[in-house]
């Protein structure tokens, strides 16, 4: 298979960032996506257009005018040192190069996915879902006709056959980072199928902790927002863990109530599900992705953090606690991407946390971790410049190391 590559590969050289014209057409290219109203417009033979929309269209355009209105991210020196007397060397931002980006069902990944590629100067091939092919193909051709002559519209590749995916898995010469977005088996499949970095995260098995010291009032509303504000999202509850000290508590028992008139199915641990006579769960380590959520009752915090160090997925985790003491042991010990303290755990997002539009959720402790914005898609160079300085055994240079102002 032949794959036009070339251009995006030339787009996102050195020499092009450098010239202030080419970035302002990039930043002009968002602007532009916003002015055409560039939203996801649901084919009505799109399977996913009877699926409730996980964005509001002014949602997704503000994330995408946030992209729009950041300072420049590229060529951003982030940290310059004299070295010795004349020997400036600079740490600077770059893109990563060419990123392939396969989705599963909503085009509104698309429709964010691209602002950020061109917003980080990234060369960009996308494979969408079956389920919303024909809105992808729209979109696509929408925003590669806003991006200007002196881009390039070969800057935003649409891959149309998924018989072509294992091939690009391949291209670990061409294509610098995959980014998976979807389910379990998707994200798996990729990682085993390829040499290319691989950002992302394969389950969301977030947990919300009620301590026993909680306004069980506050941890309804933290609870009920966590579970059914988006069931399917990749940061909603999964597992609720409650202190030993709340069971039968009345609390306790109207946030159940409460999540079951919601039409949230409970299923159990050992303990939750002899005390609440609930069905025992398939495993701790299950994602729903639904309207139904695991309760297990623990002993204390050390507890908890216990169980989502052994059943989590290093996603997203929240404690809801009136004990400061607990919460700073809870926000601390917990490793996970994003840790919570009184907050529902759909805060975790790009938009949410004010990065703009994201291309997904890592929870690799190697690179971005967490929402990936802008920053997760560029990485750094070193610049040294001198005036005729060698090193010849040190003996000759006198190191000052100095911090200069940026």
């Amino acid at each position: 298979m032949q794959l036009d590559v070339t251009s995006s590969q030339l787009l996102v050289t050195d020499s092009d960032f450098k010239d202030p014209n080419f970035r302002m057409q990039l930043c002009q290219t968002v602007k532009s996506l916003l002015a055409l109203k560039v939203i996801p417009v649901f084919n009505e033979n799109d399977a996913i257009s009877t699926r409730r929309a996980p964005y509001e269209i002014s949602f997704l355009a503000n994330s995408i005018r946030v992209l729009a209105d950041m300072e420049d991210p590229i060529c951003r020196v982030l940290k310059r040192t004299e070295l010795a007397d004349g020997l400036i060397l600079e740490k600077t931002s770059c893109p990563l190069g060419v990123l392939l980006i396969v989705f599963e069902s909503r085009p509104d990944a698309l429709v964010q996915i691209a602002s950020l590629a061109v917003r980080s100067g990234n060369g960009l091939l996308l494979k969408g879902g079956k389920e919303a092919m024909r809105s992808n193909a729209i979109l696509h051709k929408v925003i590669t006709g806003a991006i200007p002559d002196v881009v390039g519209e070969k800057l935003i590749g649409l891959v149309t056959s998924r018989d072509e995916i294992p091939d690009l898995l391949k291209l670990d010469d061409v294509i610098d980072l995959v980014i998976p977005r979807g389910s379990n088996k998707l994200v798996t499949q990729i990682k085993e199928s390829t040499k290319i970095p691989v950002l992302g995260h394969a389950d969301g098995i977030c947990h919300v902790y009620i301590d026993k010291s909680a306004d069980m009032q506050m941890a309804k509303c933290i609870v009920l927002d966590a579970k059914t504000d988006y069931p399917a999202a990749c940061n909603a509850m999964e597992t609720l863990l409650v202190h030993k000290d709340l069971l039968k508590t009345e609390g306790l028992n109207d946030l159940l109530t409460e999540l079951k008139s919601e039409g949230v199915a409970l299923y159990g641990g050992s303990i939750a599900s002899l005390e609440y006579g609930i069905p025992e769960a398939p495993s701790f380590h299950h994602e729903y992705n639904s309207m139904a959520c695991t309760i297990e009752v623990v002993d204390d915090i050390h507890s908890a953090i216990d169980h989502i160090h052994q059943y989590g997925s290093a996603h997203t985790d929240c404690i809801v606690t009136e004990d400061l003491a607990a919460a700073e042991i809870f926000l601390h010990q917990v490793d996970s991407a994003a840790v919570f303290h009184n907050a529902s755990t759909r805060f975790c997002d790009g938009a949410r946390f004010g990065l703009g539009a994201e291309v997904g959720i890592s929870t690799s402790r190697i690179h971005a971790r967490g929402p990936v914005g802008v920053e997760g898609l560029l990485t750094t160079r070193w610049i040294l410049r001198g005036n005729g300085q060698v090193v010849d055994g040190d003996k000759g240079v006198v190191y000052t190391h100095r911090n200069l102002p940026l």
